[in-house]
């Protein structure tokens, strides 16, 4: 059957799909194009729908990947998670310039935090990868490890900017206001319902102003902690040489990754494509209402390549990859550095640790202060 002039396939080395497949990948395309275009409103069960077709037709087109590519594209994955981990393990060097700080402890807590963050929405990952940078750090504290791991944000954020400024340009890429249009509830949610989006961030506002508030009356030493992990950013030359030139090379590896995948897929890598891509997951950033920001990525990724019959399977299958892989990266970190057997246990441990600490904290305010107890069993860990 020969493919519809309507939905042309981009030029790519690798077989085609079959007839079958053909036609199954068109009329999920047009589904999802009425979706995109005609859309008034999704509800949670639209999306987890739209997934689960995406991922049923990703698993039809395996055959038909350029397995050289995806192989490629992961591997420049890990070494974009490899490179990322380098820029944190500086900010939290230089945070403890005393003590015993390991590049393969801080990699391995990123790991198992991103790999967490690829399974359980709303964060659960971070929790795990302060819990396990924590542990792996004598003497350190839970401010001064969750300061020193987000100033890595800010050289992210302004690549994303960039990112973002480029992605609008190309006319493909939906504006804020569109947002309300696309075939996933968490982003059209907060898009459609502007009010309650705004009245949500001025409570959180509010909230973080109150705390501060409160905080800087009653516990000046946490915020000696605070400015403890912000150390990297006191000296601009240190924090160009040792934290955002690695933050740089780790944006290149991503771009390069991104590349190989949509070559895997058949939809074409190209400068253009794979920063598109990369504005998706800047975007998907923002929403951890599902793991990865899936609905978000399938939503942009159909409204952006439209006129291609690989964009369902890519949509989800370039996530399912890089999801496998962090996660397999992540667990073999979680085992064979920290000696924990499962994702679930290590974020249990990690909550009971932090309200362990937090009631030391509450000790000491009232009066003198102790070494917080480790929380069970957290004491019988060894880091190799």
């Amino acid at each position: 059957m020969a493919p519809s002039p309507a939905l042309p396939i981009a030029a790519a080395s690798g077989p085609q799909p079959s007839s079958a497949v053909y036609q199954h990948l068109t009329v999920v395309r047009a589904q999802q194009l009425f979706a995109v275009h005609h859309h008034h409103g999704t509800s949670f069960l639209d999306t987890v729908n739209g997934l689960l077709s995406s991922v049923g037709t990703f698993f039809s087109q395996l055959a038909g990947l350029n397995w050289l590519s995806l192989m490629i594209g992961l591997a420049l994955y890990g070494l974009y998670l490899l490179l990322r981990s380098r820029a944190l393990f500086a900010a939290v060097r230089a945070a403890y310039p005393a003590g015993h700080v390991r590049w393969r402890d801080i990699w391995g807590a990123y790991m198992v935090g991103y790999a967490v963050n690829n399974v359980f929405p709303l964060g659960g990952g971070n929790v795990a990868q302060m819990f396990l940078t924590r542990l792996a750090i004598d003497e350190s504290s839970y401010p001064t490890i969750a300061t020193a791991l987000s100033t890595g944000v800010i050289f992210d954020w302004f690549m994303g900017l960039l990112v973002m400024a480029f992605a609008f340009t190309q006319g493909v890429f939906p504006k804020p206001p569109d947002f309300a249009k696309l075939p996933a509830f968490d982003i059209s949610f907060f898009a459609s319902n502007m009010r309650f989006t705004l009245f949500l961030l001025t409570v959180m506002g509010m909230a973080f102003v109150v705390g501060f508030a409160v905080l800087s009356a009653r516990v000046r030493a946490f915020w000696g902690r605070i400015r403890l992990g912000l150390t990297i950013l006191s000296d601009r030359r240190r924090y160009r040489r040792e934290m955002a030139s690695w933050q740089l090379a780790s944006w290149v590896a991503r771009f390069a990754s991104y590349w190989a995948l949509l070559d895997a897929f058949h939809i074409g890598g190209s400068v253009r494509n794979a920063l598109l891509v990369l504005a998706v997951q800047v975007v998907a950033s923002v929403f951890p209402f599902t793991p990865g920001g899936a609905g978000v990525q399938q939503a942009l990724l159909l409204t952006i390549f439209p006129n291609n019959i690989a964009t369902p399977a890519f949509s989800v299958g370039q996530q399912i990859a890089t999801a496998v892989l962090s996660s397999a990266m992540g667990f073999a970190a979680l085992v064979l550095i920290f000696r924990f057997h499962s994702f679930r246990e290590v974020i249990a441990r990690a909550r009971e640790h932090r309200r362990a600490e937090a009631r030391a904290g509450e000790e000491a305010i009232a009066g003198g202060w102790r070494a917080p107890s480790p929380a069970p069993g957290t004491a019988r860990r060894r880091v190799l």
